[in-house]
């Protein structure tokens, strides 16, 4: 399967006890969405393989998980550092001006003078609203917040485009 189909929703980042449960980062609001999904992949050398996540909860700031099959300690630790990914056919469709992250990275972005001021690369969360890390050669990364109607004018998925109110001066 091509790798553009999953969306990744965390990372093991440790091993939890002796009977082979991971941490896990979640990249998932709130957290412990990630353990709603299945099924899971696991990312093993550039390939997704699927995982059956076998119980898990909250555990202070993280999340912790046991996988089926990976039964000590062990086990987990050539698995710290792999990322948890679900299909991108797994995501219930976004409302109308709303957008999954993984929809708006590598688009182009220019603002409303048709100046391409670069693609996104990634997003941060701020908790006042999200914020489009956008690169381009030879500059230094822009940071442009993702307000839609104020700042973020256009957002088309098909063209690959967000149209900005942003000065390439900024």
């Amino acid at each position: 399967m091509a790798s553009e189909e999953f969306i990744p929703v965390g990372k093991i980042s440790g091993a939890f006890g002796v009977r082979g449960w991971v941490k896990v980062y979640s990249f998932t609001e709130p957290r412990g969405n990630i353990l709603e999904y299945s099924p899971l992949f696991l990312s093993r050398q550039g390939e997704w393989i699927e995982v059956e996540v076998s119980g898990g909860h909250l555990q202070g700031k993280g999340v912790v998980m046991g996988l089926a099959n990976v039964t000590d300690r062990d086990q987990v630790q050539p698995l710290i550092g792999a990322e948890l990914a679900i299909r991108k056919t797994q995501l219930e469709p976004a409302d109308e001006d709303e957008f999954y992250w993984a929809d708006l990275i590598g688009l182009s972005v220019e603002n409303l003078e048709g100046e391409v001021l670069g693609k996104v690369d990634h997003l941060l969360e701020t908790g006042a609203n999200d914020v489009l890390v956008v690169k381009a050669e030879k500059q230094a990364e822009r940071l442009i917040p993702f307000v839609v109607d104020d700042i973020v004018k256009l957002v088309d998925l098909d063209n690959k485009l967000i149209r900005v109110d942003w000065s390439k001066d900024y």
